[in-house]
């Protein structure tokens, strides 16, 4: 796989006086007040102020990553059935407004595909990106097809998106092929321990904050830990005491400014790069249920 530049494998975990903040993730982008996963989502949640984005990608039937979380385009589209059962210019027609949330507000949106998250990276080029590649299209494409596709679209940005998931021999097929970080995602923390887990050794641990334990400090054994999904300010806070260093959160806005108010004499600056100890104290960015 070659060695990996120290930058995207994350830095040690800073030592600060007061509370220590989290870092932000903006899960699906800025959710709470746009479609996920659309390009709209995405730029608002860098327009709020969100340095850390976090996306879905899914292959359509002809293999182009589209970012998309559902395994059916109900939700978020109107129509039945999965991403992968239609073509790119199928999916590319098709309204991404989740009107059961958001009514006919958002209904020109589009799904966004991983060409436009790379072209939004190129612009802003304060923000990193996590982006999970879910089991529906790894179950139908298998790990190797994926990558094909996926490692030349993230090449350009690559040192500032990691790749993550759920499953742990995707992972193990990426780490004999990447160049980039990667992160594992668990239901539960003590998925962890499972000897396939263990034996991963990755850059980043994702796990549901309702699958961690009740109140003992969390170890990332060399990884920094990720937390989704998380809505208020004093739970980020209390999960930073804990050992972890990011949280997603489907209202990113609202999440920056309440960290904002609780230190307002700390500044966030846009240009700084992710990965760096800056990023880990200010707070910047995060997603919810997987």
């Amino acid at each position: 796989m070659g060695s990996r530049p120290p930058e995207l494998v994350g830095p040690r975990r800073p030592e600060l006086v007061g509370p220590r903040r989290p870092g932000l993730v903006a899960h699906r982008g800025y959710a709470k007040r746009y479609p996920e996963n659309t390009i709209a989502a995405l730029s608002a949640a860098i327009e709020a102020g969100a340095s850390f984005v976090e996306v879905d990608v899914q292959l359509s039937s002809d293999r182009h990553p589209f970012l998309f979380h559902d395994r059916s385009l109900d939700r978020m589209c109107g129509v039945a059935g999965p991403v992968h059962a239609r073509t790119r210019a199928e999916l590319a027609k098709l309204p991404c407004s989740e009107p059961g949330k958001f009514g006919a507000e958002f209904a020109g949106e589009r799904i966004a595909d991983l060409q436009g998250l790379v072209d939004l990276l190129r612009e802003r080029r304060g923000v990193f990106a996590f982006v999970e590649v879910k089991r529906a299209s790894i179950e139908v494409f298998g790990a190797g097809a994926i990558l094909d596709v996926v490692l030349p679209l993230l090449e350009p940005v690559r040192e500032r998106v990691a790749l993550i998931s759920f499953s742990l021999p995707f992972l193990a097929e990426a780490k004999r092929h990447a160049r980039l970080p990667l992160g594992a995602v668990f239901d539960a923390w003590s998925e962890r321990d499972a000897p396939e887990a263990s034996g991963l050794e990755t850059e980043y641990v994702f796990c549901d904050v309702d699958g961690l334990p009740s109140s003992k400090r969390l170890e990332g054994r060399g990884a920094r830990i990720a937390v989704y999904e998380v809505a208020e300010p004093a739970l980020a806070i209390d999960l930073s005491s804990r050992g972890v260093d990011l949280v997603e959160t489907f209202a990113i806005g609202e999440m920056l400014a309440a960290m904002r108010d609780l230190d307002p004499g700390r500044e966030v600056d846009p240009g700084r790069k992710p990965g760096t100890e800056r990023d880990l104290d200010a707070g910047s960015g995060g997603p919810g249920a997987r």
